[in-house]
């Protein structure tokens, strides 16, 4: 958008007041659009709402209106419009426990802003503020307070002769509340706050801004106006910015004229659904009734609009948020007695059915939400009932928890505190966020050991860790190695070879000063261009020699290398030749063709990461890698398998960035630049403060100290061996690039080639003949099961004669036989036929041995025997135990089957006899 002239203020015209008499409606969407329009009037650009999942790298998600202006702000990308507007959903979750028990705290919400680049300041913006409030929305002036930065004259000046705003409701504030700043240096400057007053009569003296019953605040005016240097001095911008907030919810509660944001129209009709469910009034309920149903009202609308935005819920980062979300809404929904669906079925899920209304009110907010409907209800079912599994234990043993607690505080008069272990225990087993943990005990009474907890943490990390970043090094005395021997330099990135100097060998975990041939060791190198293992990368194999003139004294074969807690690189080995000792100079030598496939591999995993970004969704992000020579593993979170149109488009964008060649740049840069600039961090990972970067331009920024191709076209190509899930919300993919792409491709094409061969056909062909194959191999079965089941029936036809009958007043007929090896499908074809041939009343019982170490059996009754009392599946089940096993079935029908053949003659007998003891007790 071009602009030619500096804006001034316009005068409210007569049409502007006219237009807005037509439409007096205070709707929350009217809102919205209102604001937009009265800016964009004035010559502001729309722009559309950035996602909750922000480019920027340093934040988790959009926490204000702002955030997608903010490289503007910074200097950093030109502007491409001097002024916008924008109605912007964010996410804000510091404030959570205060959902649902203040009138205007929120998870979700939506920032209506409008904002400046370099163009209009402070004169326009609160001018346009105070017109909009007063003559578009129509609040009454008298009603309204404003807040000035405590050294901002010119702001108050503005409000109080300019817009004549008196002096006694214009209040200044200190930094705290008044002054914003992006960090500790750079773009900062005050604001100015506008203030509804809903209880005017109390007049204008001792007035706390703050007091949550009487005020609410409702914009919020930034003037970027200064730049913070290091020494914290501040100097003015060249280019000032105006950045401005207003609470859509916070205005939709003042318009409608209710007493707290949930009763709006953006929410209520939420909580109305969550009422329905819960089978109770909102305007009859109590406060703590009507606090729950605000949370779930609340708690809905993130939900939904993260998982809309590509949030998978999970264990880390804002997958945790989600889940968080979801569990708490659950379990509220609980409270709140809704079972199941809400709707009759135990079994079923009732966010989904709230989540509907909250999808049905977004086409205002969000279009696309709408479109998403199938998948964001999948995953909220899918997640409830995930977590409903563990919810009663989890619940039952924290109840248990706490009445211990409780108990003890009571006889040691102290005051209860839940032990961080158990706070962990449930966060661990049972997949309670501790947030509601902490919830739970606060209503109790309780506080909670967070220390403990983090300890618990920290301690589980350093377990799961501990196999690939830990090694063990301790001398005879137990003194730490880490004490004796400095940090290795790492050569490896530079060269395959280089000179060093033994500065420690180690045999068994102790120090040793000569090491001969034929024993495994550990050697300490002052310098090396061996990687040790780390990020996922495997450790280089290599040589390590000593020599003495053309004579080789001594040759260490080097199978693994992991790094010390202090950075010492240990090269584990087995000497092949000669003695090594300490001080001795060497060659080391890493072997440079398993270094490649390395270096392919780890590349090609930045490359399979940034694929799943494109096809399945930026909020993807990895959980866990392995570079090996061989192949690659990457796992990552998402919530269900990957369909093969998928793989076969990751393989597709994989193959097409190595075709086109691109040189990879690495830098090394302080951490803050290097997230600025939108590297990839491991979520939870913690880094220096100068980090290497390794980028494929266009494709692929992490940060990474791994070895890396220089070429994506040295990848040669890349091939996905399988995908599948190894934990809840955790998937893994295993491929092949390079060299072992070749070998992978070689040996599919040699196993076609051996069944081309074997079937006499081409490879187009296999296809076709094999399935031709299974068709015919289907009908030769089934026609064996039919002679089976026909010899099984002829069987039974000569066995028929050997049923007796038992009962006094009434003669039931009872058949207890063995029949061999006959299968479990031919068994029951052999007894429908002879409880026909038996007629009403008959009870049958047949056991046989179809293979070694297998037992079938089967118990068939009449409706006759079954009207007695007996249930074939609970008769069956004991029978079955003796030979191992165990079964059951219908109260007619029952299959078992066992492991022990050799006592299946012991087992029918038993059988025999409690039948016969059951009828004749019956039938007397």
């Amino acid at each position: 958008m071009q602009m030619t002239t500096k804006a001034s203020v316009q005068p409210v015209t007569k049409e502007v007041v006219d237009d807005k008499s037509k439409d007096l409606t205070t709707s929350g969407d009217s809102i919205r659009r209102r604001f937009l329009e009265f800016y964009a009037s004035r010559g502001h650009k729309i722009l559309p709402s950035a996602s909750l999942v922000p480019d920027d790298p340093t934040v988790l998600l959009t926490i204000a209106g702002m955030l997608q202006f903010k490289p503007v702000f910074l200097g950093k990308v030109p502007r491409q419009v001097a002024r916008a507007t924008t109605a912007q959903r964010c996410i804000r979750t510091n404030d959570v426990e205060n959902v649902g028990r203040t009138a205007r705290h929120h998870t979700f919400f939506e920032m209506l802003g409008n904002f400046s680049f370099g163009d209009y300041f402070k004169k326009e913006a609160i001018r346009w503020a105070w017109e909009l409030t007063t003559i578009e929305f129509g609040l009454p002036a008298d009603r309204l307070w404003v807040s000035v930065y405590e050294d901002d004259d010119e702001a108050f000046a503005i409000w109080h002769h300019q817009v004549g705003v008196p002096v006694e409701r214009i209040q200044r504030m200190g930094e705290d509340d008044n002054f914003w700043s992006s960090g500790p240096t750079g773009p900062c400057g005050p604001c100015s706050e506008i203030y509804y007053d809903f209880h005017p009569e109390r007049g204008c003296t001792d007035t706390d801004l703050g007091d949550d019953t009487r005020f609410i605040e409702f914009y919020n005016l930034v003037f970027m106006q200064y730049n913070k240097k290091d020494d914290g001095s501040l100097e003015p911008l060249k280019q000032k910015n105006i950045d401005t907030g207003l609470g859509l919810e916070r205005m939709a509660r003042i318009l409608q004229k209710v007493p707290n944001n949930y009763e709006t129209d953006l929410i209520y009709p939420i909580i109305e659904k969550a009422s329905k469910l819960a089978n109770v009034s909102y305007f009859l309920a109590n406060d703590q009734t009507k606090t729950q149903l605000k949370i779930i009202g609340d708690h809905l609308r993130a939900i939904v609009y993260l998982i809309s935005d590509g949030v998978v819920p999970s264990n880390i980062g804002r997958g945790y948020v989600v889940r968080r979300l979801i569990r708490r809404a659950v379990r509220t929904g609980r409270l709140l007695g809704i079972k199941g669906d809400g709707r009759g079925n135990p079994e079923g899920a009732f966010l989904p059915e709230i989540a509907e209304k909250v999808i049905e009110l977004s086409s205002q907010i969000h279009s696309d939400v709408k479109s998403r409907e199938s998948r964001i209800i999948e995953e909220l079912k899918r997640e409830e009932l995930r977590f409903v599994q563990t919810l009663e234990r989890g619940e039952k043993l924290l109840e248990q928890m706490l009445a211990d607690v409780v108990l003890k505080a009571r006889e040691n008069r102290i005051l209860p505190c839940l032990a961080g272990r158990d706070a962990f225990l449930l966060y661990d087993t049972y997949g309670f966020p501790v947030e509601i943990t902490m919830e739970v005990a606060e209503e109790r009474g309780v506080k909670i050991d967070m220390n403990g907890f983090e300890v618990e943490m920290e301690h589980q990390k350093r377990q799961s860790q501990a196999a690939h970043n830990t090694v063990k090094l301790s001398v005879e005395n137990d003194e730490e190695i880490t004490d004796i021997i400095s940090d290795t330099e790492f050569l490896g990135y530079e060269t395959l070879a280089a000179r060093a100097v033994v500065e420690g060998l180690l045999v068994n975990g102790k120090s040793v000063l000569q090491v001969s041939e034929g024993s495994d060791v550990e050697v300490l190198l002052n310098r090396t261009p061996f990687y040790a293992e780390s990020g996922g990368q495997i450790g280089d194999n290599g040589l390590i020699c000593t020599e003495s003139g053309k004579k080789q004294k001594s040759v260490v074969e080097i199978k693994d290398v992991q790094k010390s807690p202090g950075n010492i690189f240990v090269h584990k080995g087995t000497i092949k030749e000669g003695v090594i000792e300490v001080g001795t100079e060497v060659n080391a030598a890493v072997d440079a063709k398993l270094r490649q496939r390395a270096k392919v591999h780890h590349t090609a995993t930045h490359l399979l990461q940034a694929a799943l970004k494109k096809v399945i969704g930026k909020e993807t992000s990895q959980a866990g890698s392995l570079v090996a020579f061989d192949r690659l593993r990457f796992d990552f979170n998402f919530h269900r398998p990957l369909m093969e149109k998928e793989l076969m488009e990751i393989e597709g964008l994989i193959n097409g960035w190595i075709g086109d060649a691109t040189l990879l740049q690495t830098k090394v840069m302080p951490l803050t630049e290097a997230k600025e600039a939108g590297a990839i961090a491991m979520f939870g990972e913690k880094y220096g403060e100068q980090v290497r970067v390794v980028e494929v331009p266009g494709v692929s920024m992490e940060l990474c100290g791994g070895t890396h191709v220089s070429s994506t076209s040295e990848i040669r190509g890349f091939r996905i061996i399988t995908e599948q899930g190894i934990a809840s919300g955790i998937r893994r993919i295993e491929a092949v690039a390079g060299d072992a792409f070749i070998e992978y491709v070689n040996a599919r094409d040699n196993h076609m080639r051996h069944l081309c061969s074997t079937l006499k056909v081409k490879a187009e062909e296999v296809t076709t003949r094999v399935e031709t194959l299974l068709d015919e191999l289907r009908v030769v079965r089934n026609e064996v099961s039919a002679a089976h089941a026909k010899a099984a029936v002829y069987k039974a036809s000569m066995i028929a004669s050997n049923a007796f009958p038992v009962g006094s007043s009434k003669k039931i007929r009872v058949l207890v036989e063995c029949m061999d090896d006959t299968d479990a499908d031919s068994l029951k074809s052999a007894a429908e036929y002879l409880i026909a041939a038996l007629q009403d009343p008959a009870a049958v019982i047949l056991g046989s041995s179809p293979g070694e170490g297998k037992v079938s059996l089967l118990a068939a009754f009449t409706p006759g025997v079954v009207d007695l009392g007996l249930q074939a599946g609970k008769f069956i089940g004991p029978i079955a135990k003796l030979c191992g096993g165990g079964g059951g079935g219908r109260p007619n029908f029952a299959q078992a089957g066992g492991r022990k053949p050799e006592n299946l003659s012991n087992a029918l007998a038993k059988a025999r006899e409690d039948l016969v003891s059951i009828i004749s007790e019956k039938t007397r």
